[in-house]
C-alpha cells in the first residue's frame, strides 16, 4: 500500500515535471526562431525551413513521461513500453555520436534521408516516426481522461489506440496490442497513478488539460516534419 502511494505521487509528480518541460521547449523554440530571423530571413531546405528546430533531448524527456507512466501501469502494456524504449535509446546512441549536431532531431532525419536509410527497421527516422505516434496516444488518452475522469479506461485506451496508433499497425502487432488492451487498470486504479494524495481531482484535469495543450501543439509540428521527410505513411508489420 505505502509503495503504490509512494508510485502514485512520483506518476503526478513526473507529470507536472513533463508540463514544466513542454513549457520550456515551447520557449526554447521561440527563442531560437525569433534569433534566426533577426539575424536572416529562414532559407527552406528539404521542405522546411531552416530554423526548425525539435530539441533532442527534451523530446525524449516528454516520451520518457510515457514510459514512467506505462511503469506505473504495470506489465499489461509491456509491449508498447518496449517499443518506445528501444526507439528513445537508438536516438539517445545517435545523439551521443555528435552532441552539438544532434541536438536537433531534424538533423538525424537529414542525414538518415541523404544517405537512404531513413525507411530501415533500425533507423532513428523510425524511432522516431514511432515515438510521434506513442506521444499521439498519450494525448489522445489523457484528454478523453480529463474530459472525464469517470471514464471507462478500457474503452478510452481503445478509442485513443484505434484513433492514433491502429491505423499504422498490421496484423500482428494489432494482435499484440488487443490483448494488452484487455488487461488495462480499471478507472479507479489509474486514476490513482495519475493523481498525488495532496492533489484534488479539479486540479488534476487542470494538469491533464494543460499537458495535452502543450502537446497537441508540438504534435503538430512533428508532424509537419514526418510528411516533409515522407515517413507519415510508415506502416509496422
Amino acid at each position: 500500500m505505502k509503495r503504490r502511494r509512494e508510485m502514485e505521487k512520483q506518476c503526478s509528480s513526473e507529470l507536472r515535471s513533463t508540463i514544466d518541460e513542454l513549457s520550456l521547449l515551447a520557449v526554447m523554440k521561440f527563442k531560437h526562431h525569433r534569433h534566426l530571423h533577426h539575424h536572416n530571413d529562414p532559407v527552406i531546405t528539404d521542405g522546411l525551413p531552416n530554423d526548425t528546430h525539435i530539441p533532442t533531448r527534451p523530446f525524449l524527456s516528454v516520451c520518457n513521461f510515457l514510459l514512467h507512466l506505462l511503469d506505473k501501469i504495470g506489465p499489461t502494456m509491456a509491449v508498447l513500453r518496449q517499443d518506445i524504449h528501444r526507439n528513445i535509446l537508438r536516438l539517445e546512441k545517435m545523439q551521443e555520436l555528435d552532441p552539438v549536431l544532434y541536438s536537433n532531431v531534424v538533423e538525424i532525419l537529414k542525414k538518415e534521408a541523404s544517405e537512404g536509410t531513413s525507411r530501415k527497421m533500425s533507423s532513428c527516422s523510425k524511432a522516431f516516426v514511432w515515438l510521434t505516434r506513442s506521444l499521439d496516444f498519450t494525448s489522445n488518452l489523457l484528454d478523453l481522461i480529463g474530459k472525464d475522469l469517470g471514464v471507462n479506461i478500457e474503452q478510452a485506451v481503445q478509442e485513443a489506440y484505434e484513433a492514433t496508433l491502429k491505423p499504422w499497425h498490421g496484423w500482428i502487432s494489432s494482435t499484440a496490442y488487443r490483448v494488452a488492451l484487455k488487461l488495462v487498470p480499471d478507472n479507479k486504479t489509474l486514476i490513482g497513478i495519475l493523481m498525488s494524495e495532496t492533489v484534488d481531482q479539479e486540479t488534476l484535469k487542470e494538469e491533464l488539460k494543460s499537458f495535452t495543450s502543450l502537446l497537441a501543439s508540438f504534435l503538430n509540428e512533428l508532424h509537419t516534419i514526418l510528411e516533409t521527410y515522407k515517413l507519415h505513411k510508415v506502416k509496422a508489420t
